[in-house]
């Protein structure tokens, strides 16, 4: 029996679809994954066999380098994390909540400020150029900025998230035009954005990477889905790298202790206060989680 290996685009109803060299195979998923409690996701990289006659079967799973459970994908490269200068407004903490998440999870995290016609991006570029995170300035509505961010894109396997109504379905759009996913209207009355995107599927882009959007990859769902603990969430603050083993105690938690480097680099200007502030709440939201409780 012949075999190929191939990339998952998407699951639907059992099936999945898999790019193998020059074709999209419509494939069923061995029963054995049902047994070992495993999940193929969109994004993971099988193995395929193909019989003579009948549908080509998915038989292995090949190592993932990483996985979210919501949105369900695997082996992501970079997150882009959108945010908006206004309508709406930015807000910080979640956005640092997703960096974490992504730098946890070995993800390259990308932030890009959207709506830079309406406000000064400026103090947003700040905050995260300061912190070393990419960072991408665009307008989705006239295109300002897209090639920086579709550069980035080049063999990687690549999500988008952020807050309904900052713009992310405009942006995938003018990325590529033929997801032609639905946009919604700022909620005057909310002051937040409706949910619009409805389909779930890696887009294959000429430069050789792929574009995920999937409904329910919002801060909340990934709130609900993934954690970072306590102790791992300075590891996952790449500005505290230098100053966290200049510590005065080995069980510093960087959250105003005596001695601690990383607040003292914080007063010197070497880490943005907005950083840290977001470090200092996330830290007390999770501090008296255990690892057990997470199984």
């Amino acid at each position: 029996m012949k075999e190929t290996t191939g990339l998952i685009m998407k699951g639907i109803g059992g099936f999945y679809y898999v790019k193998a060299a020059d074709s999209v195979l419509e494939c069923r998923a061995r029963g054995i994954f049902r047994k070992k409690k495993q999940t193929p996701l969109a994004g993971d990289r099988v193995k395929v066999s193909l019989p003579q006659t009948g549908m080509p079967m998915v038989d292995e799973i090949l190592p993932r380098k990483n996985s979210l459970i919501r949105p369900p994908i695997a082996n992501l490269d970079r997150l882009f994390i959108v945010v908006s200068v206004c309508d709406p407004g930015p807000n910080t903490l979640v956005v640092d909540k997703l960096i974490s998440i992504a730098e946890h999870k070995e993800i390259e995290p990308v932030v890009v400020v959207n709506k830079t016609d309406l406000a000064d991006p400026a103090e947003l570029l700040d905050i995260y150029q300061t912190a070393g995170i990419p960072v991408c300035a665009v307008c989705a509505g006239t295109g300002e900025g897209i090639e920086q961010v579709r550069d980035l894109l080049t063999d990687r396997i690549c999500a988008f998230t952020g807050n309904s109504g900052v713009g992310k379905s405009s942006l995938l759009n003018r990325l590529e035009p033929r997801l032609e996913l639905a946009t919604g209207d700022i909620s005057k009355k909310l002051g937040r954005g409706r949910h619009t995107t409805r389909q779930v599927e890696l887009y294959e882009q000429e430069n050789g990477g792929y574009l995920a959007d999937t409904p329910g990859f919002s801060s909340l769902d990934l709130e609900r889905c993934e954690t970072v603990l306590a102790g791992e969430l300075a590891g996952c603050f790449r500005e505290f790298a230098p100053f966290v083993t200049d510590c005065k105690f080995t069980s510093c938690s960087h959250t105003g202790e005596k001695g601690c480097a990383v607040k003292a680099a914080v007063d010197e200007g070497k880490i943005h206060p907005s950083r840290y502030r977001s470090y200092v709440e996330l830290y007390s939201a999770v501090k008296n989680i255990k690892e057990w409780e997470l199984k």
